[in-house]
């Protein structure tokens, strides 16, 4: 379990991204999160191939947010995204938004199911594709470094 399954990207907070406050409005931290998420993706394609060839996909189901401090216009933010929980039917991927100086701007945690495409149902998280899943699960600790 390391921190190098831990996907990190850069974004700085540009002025569409604020409301009317002049800090990042709540909503897009979601999108920042989704970000990382592809970047999570595309950092793992041997998941994406597994979920592709037994008919799965990714669906989002929950997600829990705390958000800790306003980021604002110029503000360089690291976004963390890794797997930290697979259960038999769900799983959990948490996010971390952090400030360059390590400040946590805010974090979540996202539960998903996979979908059976052709039944168009939620599906058990079973064979390479848990496995794969497993191999890529991190304790939340390694946020923390």
């Amino acid at each position: 379990m390391s921190a190098d399954l831990v996907s990190r990207i850069h974004l700085r907070v540009r002025g569409y991204h604020l409301d009317g406050y002049g800090h990042v409005n709540n909503a897009r931290y979601l999108e920042f999160m989704e970000e990382g998420r592809w970047a999570f993706f595309d950092a793992h394609p041997a998941l994406m191939k597994e979920l592709h060839d037994a008919g799965r996909a990714f669906v989002v189901v929950n997600l829990n947010i705390d958000y800790r401090a306003a980021a604002v216009q110029g503000d360089d933010l690291v976004i963390m995204t890794g797997i930290v929980d697979v259960g038999e039917r769900s799983a959990i991927c948490h996010h971390q938004i952090r400030q360059q100086n390590g400040r946590l701007v805010a974090q979540a945690d996202l539960t998903f199911v996979l979908l059976d495409v052709r039944a168009n149902k939620a599906s058990a998280i079973d064979g390479n594709v848990r496995q794969t899943l497993e191999a890529l699960t991190v304790e939340k600790a390694v946020f923390a470094d």
